[in-house]
């Protein structure tokens, strides 16, 4: 075998790429993939429970199939539902979180988040470690997609899987029986230990925990806000959505942009699609000033389609997938178009 001499830069810089995968920052507990590098501005992505097989009659999508689909409607990038079939974190060694990661970059799809179905409420002590270790599982799982983000709530109630398609009406009456008889403050103070403790094993991951505007516990921004402010981590930041933010005028989507601010890390919009006389695709008037708020903010991160609620009925039958590929693809187009014409 030819052994060639090499020069001091050469010699310098063949040790960096041999070293490059074996130093890690001090303290840092998970080696994730790096990042793509993206375009500034707003980007679109696809969050995985559009096509979970929960809200349509129907089987799910694979992952692989997910990301086909988001590459096909011209999406930037996923979001992975942290559940079965897609994301729970047993069913995804580093192994396969890398080979997914590799698919994704062959398509041309970031990953760029994963998304918790976390609880932190429970007034059980032993549910709530168990939620802390979900939590940290996803971190985990973040880290070895490469993904930057992980969606966390406060509470969760969960969902009933029915044999057609999931149901809220098990999971909130059972929420609420679980937490009658303990106050607010006490129900606020178990859920801000558990972000607290998850903060901090995301910093140790270098992923961004973004705390979604979302019920139960959370009932407008100013919640979540108040949140961040207590856990007092630089890894919590938010997740401010436009569809259930409780009022939805142009002034009061501008305010809780202004608010946020800086520390807005993801969002996500939903809602079903159809084209308008003209060809386009239309979608609820409040994603306008939203996109205008972003924009006045400088965000310049994802926000994510799901369609994730009760879908129609016809004829005695919930729709199937093909409901879900048609809002995914108008609901693209729809947000592309808002953002370009946003300048966001």
């Amino acid at each position: 075998m030819e052994i060639k001499s090499l020069n001091r830069r050469q010699f310098v810089g063949a040790a960096v790429v041999a070293t490059a995968g074996i130093l890690k920052p001090a303290g840092a507990l998970f080696a994730g993939a790096v990042p793509q590098e993206r375009a500034p501005g707003m980007k679109v992505g696809l969050y995985s429970i559009t096509f979970l097989g929960a809200w349509y009659q129907g089987e799910a999508l694979t992952l692989e199939e997910v990301i086909k689909r988001a590459k096909k409607y011209g999406y930037d990038g996923v979001e992975i539902d942290g559940k079965r079939p897609h994301g729970n974190p047993l069913d995804w060694p580093q192994r396969r979180c890398k080979e997914l990661r590799s698919f994704a970059d062959g398509e041309g799809i970031e990953i760029y988040g994963v998304a918790a179905n976390n609880d932190f409420s429970s007034p059980i002590s032993e549910h709530r470690e168990c939620q802390i270790v979900y939590v940290r599982e996803l971190i985990r799982m973040a880290s070895d997609f490469g993904a930057k983000t992980l969606r966390v709530f406060l509470a969760w109630p969960g969902v009933t899987k029915h044999p057609q398609i999931a149901s809220y009406d098990v999971a909130r009456p059972f929420w609420r029986a679980l937490h009658r008889g303990f106050s607010a403050e006490r129900t606020w103070a178990w859920c801000r230990d558990g972000l607290i403790e998850s903060a901090r094993y995301a910093g140790e991951a270098g992923i961004t925990l973004a705390l979604q505007n979302h019920k139960p516990v959370i009932e407008t921004h100013h919640d979540v806000l108040r949140m961040v402010k207590e856990v007092n981590s630089p890894h919590l930041k938010v997740s401010l959505d436009a569809p259930i933010m409780p009022v939805k005028t142009p002034a009061a989507i501008q305010q809780a942009a202004k608010d946020v601010g800086s520390l807005q890390a993801l969002s996500h919009f939903g809602g079903e699609y159809d084209r308008g006389p003209d060809g386009k695709a239309k979608g609820e008037p409040y994603y306008k000033p939203f996109v205008a708020a972003m924009k006045e903010i400088g965000y310049q991160g994802y926000v994510g389609y799901e369609l994730c609620h009760p879908l129609p009925v016809i004829k005695g039958q919930t729709v199937g997938v093909e409901f879900a590929e048609k809002n995914a693809q108008l609901a693209a187009e729809f947000m592309k178009g808002l953002i370009q014409s946003e300048g966001a």
